[in-house]
């Protein structure tokens, strides 16, 4: 039996020593129970091979199951992951922080399964060690994991180094699993987040939108778009626009509010957003308006070229020219032009989405 030290923290303003001597005994290859959203677990060094087999020994678990990393920040799963598809970026966008662990292909073994835990004591330790933490739930294997201290504690007094008692976790219920290398998806384990809810997100289609200031066409065609979807009673598309070049926070051109408008849409409330990664990672279709908004994509992410399309493009059709030009400027005669191809679009697209 070692000897362990437990501390009580604060959930909401843990006190900072206590977090860093959490994360250097994890570097020094110690054990560390701590709190998370869902349940205790105990954080270790992914890569202290004593610690790990620790970590195995006291929780009496079957070498063949792995350990789940936590991270602290969404962008670290491209460090560890490879191949990620478009829906693991659906599912973090709309679930993590939060109780969902994905598995993911992994760039040093064949497959990992990875969580960002909506807890701000495990986050900073995870912050704090600077390696990659493991953290099963604080339980014997086969036993029902705990969201109380004194529950979680009770077995592993003189196995881990130290402890730290924040209270109850919030949810009191183990995350839900969904392995992302199987294909369709299989949901490995349904916990604090049920099935129904993350098959809708996961199957919902994400259309983005995108020209040039986000304050015209792509305006347009969102607006356009979720009203058809409204009319046809579909809940199954989400809707979002963006810019390549523009200031964030700006709103609708007059002209577009005006044309919108007439077919009983108001767009007053519309906000600019610039492109980001991270609208084209979670996006299962990009809509552009010209050749010159494809061709900066393929220069910013070429990742997510082969979801691109010209909008006119993927509307199928015919031309001499499938761009849609940029009214910005023009007369309200050439945006209502404009707004005529982009309505002709979104409706032949709607058999398509």
């Amino acid at each position: 039996m070692i000897p362990i030290k437990i501390v009580s923290a604060n959930p909401l303003n843990p006190q900072y020593e206590y977090l860093k001597d959490a994360a250097d005994i994890i570097n020094q290859g110690g054990l560390v129970l701590v709190p998370t959203d869902t349940v205790y677990g105990i954080a270790a060094d992914s890569k202290n091979e004593k610690a790990i087999e620790r970590l195995y020994e006291i929780k009496k678990r079957p070498p063949e199951k792995r350990f789940a990393l936590l991270i602290d920040a969404k962008e670290k799963i491209e460090d560890i992951a490879v191949d990620i598809p478009v829906v693991a970026y659906k599912l973090m966008d709309k679930f993590w922080p939060g109780p969902l662990t994905l598995v993911f292909k992994a760039k040093e073994k064949d497959t990992i399964a990875v969580r960002l835990p909506d807890n701000l004591i495990t986050q900073k330790i995870i912050t704090l060690s600077r390696t990659n933490v493991v953290c099963p739930s604080a339980n014997l294997s086969g036993e029902p994991a705990s969201g109380e201290f004194s529950d979680a504690i009770k077995d592993f007094k003189g196995a881990v180094d130290y402890a730290i008692d924040a209270g109850p976790c919030e949810l009191g219920v183990e995350s839900s699993v969904v392995d992302l290398t199987a294909h369709p998806l299989q949901i490995v384990r349904e916990g604090a987040i049920k099935k129904e809810e993350i098959m809708a997100v996961a199957y919902k289609k994400n259309v983005l939108f995108v020209c040039t200031g986000n304050s015209c066409r792509s305006v347009m065609a969102e607006a356009y778009l979720e009203k058809k979807l409204q009319e046809d009673g579909r809940n199954d598309v989400e809707v979002i626009s963006a810019g390549l070049m523009m200031l964030p926070g700006m709103g609708a051109t007059e002209e577009t509010k005006e044309l919108l408008e007439e077919e009983g849409i108001d767009v007053s409330g519309h906000r600019s957003q610039r492109l980001t990664r991270e609208l084209l990672d979670k996006s299962d279709i990009i809509l552009v308006m010209e050749n010159l908004h494809e061709e900066r994509i393929r220069q910013l992410y070429p990742k997510a070229l082969n979801r691109v399309y010209l909008l006119k493009e993927f509307a199928q059709i015919k031309g001499d020219s499938l761009d849609i030009s940029d009214p910005i400027g023009k007369s309200i005669e050439f945006y209502r032009q404009t707004f005529v191809v982009i309505k002709d679009s979104i409706e032949r697209i709607m058999n398509i989405l």
